[in-house]
């Protein structure tokens, strides 16, 4: 037998053929002796789409769009109380991104440390390579006075806003080939609203992007642009953002750490990690009497690309669907009485009919549902619950710490073997 109801089932969530889950399936039972696996996923995901439909009024016989509709109010409903908790009239301008900034870094508890570019280095490629728009925009003719008037992790989130993008990578990144370990030390994850100067020259960037919240893995910085486009759910959305780049930030700094041991490939690592690099070509065929499970670390959302990509069919793990499973947790812990619903619902989902009477499939992970309302409905969001349920797959066989560890020190190479 190739595949069972179980098999079918997930096989048709995650979008690969039936019969290699089922073989992969009965290969990593075989090595860890974990039976069933799929089968119980596979019941595990029926209770909580139960649950939640019940929590919502619905039951299984719900239409996409009813179940749709019902997501979508439950974030609205979320976002809203969510909003009274931070406690600010509204999302508009500075005094709000600080509002939100405060509120989640009393909610994560306290600070973490990471393994992050020292800011003399810092200081120091900016002075070899000005960034030019910034300067320009602020009024300097001269990037030393720019340093010295300026903040300095503001300077460097400016770049990812008002340079262009060729000019950092092929210009101002390039410098970073020449990073050693000892460029490097250890401090504290800085997370901050920028000042209400940014606001207007980042204004396009953010209507293009839809996008007020990054991060710079290097720096160890998490910002808020003080810039909000009064889109329901955007509270919701940019507090599970924050919480996400904290988790994402230190894994990252701990990789970074791991590549510090071999000094002559360090700067190498370091840049691969930052670009999001992924393996570009398939592994070649194993003889079948060496054959072992083989699973791609993918660092970014390859479907949000190109829902046709090679990669989407190979097991895999996703570090960063681990990130938003854990801000989806902390998200929790903020109220686990309203916002228990997403409780363990980043790679849950299932079909249901369409007005047309096709299999629609429904996510109920938080990042898809909060993405899709932000995006005005425009887009439906699918793929972070497809990178949770890969994650899922592999801790119910591995445990959530060997897939940290296996994926962030396997990151750069793009694959491992079990």
């Amino acid at each position: 037998m190739q595949s069972n109801i179980y098999t079918d089932k997930i096989a048709k969530v995650l979008k690969m053929p039936k019969a290699e889950l089922f073989r992969l399936s009965e290969t990593l039972g075989n090595i860890t002796g974990h039976r069933d696996v799929i089968e119980r996923i596979f019941f595990e995901n029926e209770r909580l789409v139960g649950e939640k439909l019940a929590a919502l009024g619905l039951t299984h016989d719900a239409s996409a769009q009813e179940v749709y509709d019902a997501l979508v109010s439950k974030v609205e409903a979320d976002d809203m109380f969510l909003l009274g908790l931070v406690g600010h009239a509204s999302l508009r301008g500075y005094e709000a991104s600080q509002a939100v900034v405060a509120f989640v870094k009393e909610a994560y508890g306290g600070s973490r440390r990471g393994f992050f570019l020292k800011h003399a280095k810092a200081r120091e490629l900016l002075i070899k390579e000005p960034p030019k728009k910034i300067m320009a925009a602020l009024g300097y003719d001269d990037v030393h006075t720019l340093i010295e008037k300026e903040d300095l992790a503001e300077i460097y989130s400016a770049l990812r806003f008002l340079e262009d993008e060729a000019w950092q990578n092929t210009v101002f990144f390039a410098q970073y080939e020449s990073l050693s370990p000892d460029d490097f030390e250890e401090r504290d994850v800085e997370m901050k609203a920028l000042g209400e100067k940014w606001a207007s020259v980042a204004e396009k960037f953010v209507a293009k992007k839809y996008h007020n919240v990054s991060h710079l893995k290097e720096l160890g910085v998490i910002f808020v642009i003080p810039i909000f486009l009064g889109i329901s759910g955007e509270t919701l959305r940019l507090v599970s953002l924050l919480l996400h780049y904290f988790h994402e930030v230190a894994y990252y700094a701990e990789a970074f750490r791991d590549a510090a041991k071999k000094r002559e490939t360090f700067a190498a690592n370091v840049i691969s990690m930052l670009r999001g690099d992924v393996l570009e070509h398939r592994l070649p065929e194993m003889l079948p009497e060496a054959a072992r499970p083989r699973f791609l670390v993918v660092q970014r959302y390859l479907a949000k690309i190109d829902e046709n990509d090679w990669r989407l069919a190979e097991p895999r793990v996703n570090p960063e669907a681990l990130h938003w499973q854990r801000a989806e947790e902390d998200v929790m812990q903020i109220d686990g009485k309203d916002m228990g619903f997403w409780n363990g619902t980043g790679w849950v989902g299932d079909f249901f009919k369409s007005g047309l009477g096709e299999d629609a499939f429904m996510s109920f992970n938080l990042g898809d549902v909060v993405m899709t309302l932000v995006k005005r409905k425009s887009i439906r969001y699918l793929y972070h619950e497809q990178e949770a349920l890969w994650n899922k797959i592999f801790i119910e066989y591995f445990g959530v710490r060997r897939l940290e560890d296996m994926s962030r020190k396997n990151i750069v190479k793009g694959w491992f073997e079990m």
